[in-house]
């Protein structure tokens, strides 16, 4: 196996034995070889498209199956099977409607094997590890692309399931997937491609952003009890929020606590979810520590979407999947073209003995999206104007178990008293339960959301600039990034896109971007890799203010 797409990859290059996330070489394999046949449905698709037959369900499918490629997604290799299958099944279908059969050898032609030793046998040299001859700074921006675009399938099928899609995103996504096999493509083309990447992804964002606010209200700063209460439980993970509304509906008046997890926390800032009052606080931190807060939690665990772990303990008897997640033997609950039945799980948490007693551990502030923010920025620019404020830091992105992550607490920790600290995703667990007081009433830590709320933080910055008479770039704000996975990845292709400069990124920088690559996004946007806190607040504030 080769596999390098994450932050975390075995000695900074890439994971050759098993990966790092947990995943074997046949999972591995699958995956490559799902992406492969994806490549050739995007052949089909694309020409499809030229003649003007569109095909929704071959959307929807390539969003569902590249998301499945995301790191921490799926671990169950039957599924990978049936991905494998429904793709070039989908293919064939759009082959015989446009009657032509001239398709070039490759993925439009593939056929897969009868088993799993067949499809892995017949997966050898279709990933993306290092060829003789090959053009290392070509294939590291065709990597960043195919990454950057499993991250935008991720947020167009949240989106999808809440009824928010764009046809010309979807087009995208085939056309640039076909354009892998493209050897004509020069390494222009493929920073252009990159960019491109960066303004879909910042269609899907906005997309999710209008299927989230459209169901559940906008977002609105909320108090998070981080304790418990005695009784029977369920905890939620990952980022879906119609799983957890359906669930929310259905466990409704049976004496359960429904608890939040990971990136799941922002989900008590929105009106129609905060409405059920089991909805009853948030367990635990990110996803990396699965391993130590699962087993400790004594009811039914749902996963939803991206950012699971091997089970650990007694989980794998109490965790229930559904969406994209899967783990082998874990019950998965479907969609059957309507809600879902979490009946199961619901069953599995009345059968679990729940916490035995209140226990109080304080609370957490989260729901300041765009409209909470916004709806206050008059204060906030006369902050500014005034001198309370001197700056705002965005740290965002993604946690993770590899060490250096511990610079995002200490630069909240240390950064200045006049500054206002916006975050987003599940990095925020390295200092989400500080409390680093107020500037005139606004808070200085202020928690936009999920990964998948990146729009609003977008939205928040345009909207001070445009108040401002500035660009982004002029604006007293300075961006300091970690990023584990794919999704990570196509946020930082949309603020390329944006224009945005100065980026600090870390805790590593991607091992698939090559040094050519890296010198290319340091001429053009200036982006650098995380030093110290200290060196770093330095060079973004200046000294620290004193009295005179």
């Amino acid at each position: 196996m080769f596999c390098n797409q994450c932050e975390q990859t075995a000695k900074g290059t890439g994971c050759t034995v098993q990966g790092v996330c947990g995943k074997d070489e046949t999972l591995a394999a699958l995956q490559d070889l799902l992406t492969y046949a994806l490549k050739g449905l995007a052949q089909v698709a694309t020409r499809a498209r030229e003649q003007g037959v569109i095909d929704h369900a071959v959307d929807r499918f390539t969003c569902r199956a590249l998301f499945s490629t995301l790191t921490n997604v799926d671990f169950d290799p039957d599924r990978f099977v049936t991905l494998i299958d429904r793709a070039v099944e989908l293919r064939d279908g759009l082959k015989a409607r446009l009657g032509e059969t001239d398709w070039p050898d490759g993925p439009a032609r593939f056929e897969p094997a009868g088993d799993i030793d067949g499809l892995v046998a017949r997966a050898a040299g279709k990933g993306f590890a290092p060829l003789e001859g090959e053009d290392a700074d070509v294939r590291s921006l065709q990597q960043t692309v195919v990454y950057g675009l499993r991250g935008v399938a991720a947020y167009l099928d949240h989106a999808a399931i809440l009824g928010q899609e764009d046809d010309l995103v979807y087009g995208f996504i085939h056309q640039t997937l076909a354009g892998t096999l493209d050897p004509s493509l020069t390494l222009e083309d493929w920073v252009s491609l990159a960019l491109k990447t960066g303004e879909m992804n910042l269609r899907a964002m906005e997309l999710l952003d209008a299927g989230h606010t459209g169901r559940f209200g906008h977002p609105e700063p909320t108090a998070v009890p981080l304790g418990h209460k005695g009784g029977q439980a369920i905890l939620v993970s990952g980022h879906d929020l119609e799983d957890l509304s359906q669930l929310l509906a259905q466990s409704a008046g049976k004496g359960l606590n429904v608890y939040t997890h990971g990136e799941m926390l922002p989900a008590h800032g929105y009106p129609e979810l905060k409405k059920y009052d089991h909805l009853a606080g948030h367990y635990g931190t990110a996803w990396q520590n699965q391993g130590t807060e699962f087993p400790a939690f004594p009811g039914a665990i749902l996963m939803t979407t991206n950012c699971i772990r091997k089970p650990k303990g007694d989980v794998a008897q109490k965790l229930f999947t559904t969406g994209e997640a899967g783990w082998p033997g874990a019950p998965h609950i479907r969609a059957n073209g309507g809600p879902k039945d979490f009946t199961p799980v619901i069953q599995k948490a009345l059968g679990l003995p729940g916490f035995a007693e209140d226990e109080d551990r304080g609370r957490v502030m989260t729901g300041f999206a765009r409209q909470a923010v916004l709806g206050v920025a008059d204060k906030v620019i006369e902050a500014v104007k005034s001198g309370a404020i001197r700056h705002f830091l965005l740290v965002a992105g993604c946690d993770g178990a590899k060490p250096g992550r511990n610079y995002y607490t200490e630069i909240v920790e240390k950064a200045q008293a006049d500054t206002v600290i916006l975050t987003l995703a599940c990095g925020k667990f390295r200092f989400f339960d500080k409390n680093l007081g107020d500037i005139g009433g606004i808070p200085r830590l202020l928690d936009v959301g999920q990964c998948n709320d990146a729009y609003s933080a977008i939205r928040i910055a345009g909207a001070l600039a445009e108040a401002f008479g500035v660009g982004v770039n002029d604006l007293p704000l300075s961006m300091v990034l970690s990023w584990y996975e794919q999704k990570a990845v196509a946020i930082l292709l949309t603020l390329l896109h944006l224009g945005i400069k100065d980026i600090r990124l870390g805790p590593s920088l991607p091992a698939f971007i090559t040094p050519n690559v890296l010198q290319v996004l340091v001429d053009n946007f200036n982006i650098m890799p995380i030093t110290t806190p200290e060196d770093d607040l330095a060079a973004i504030l200046g000294p620290a203010k004193t009295d005179q």
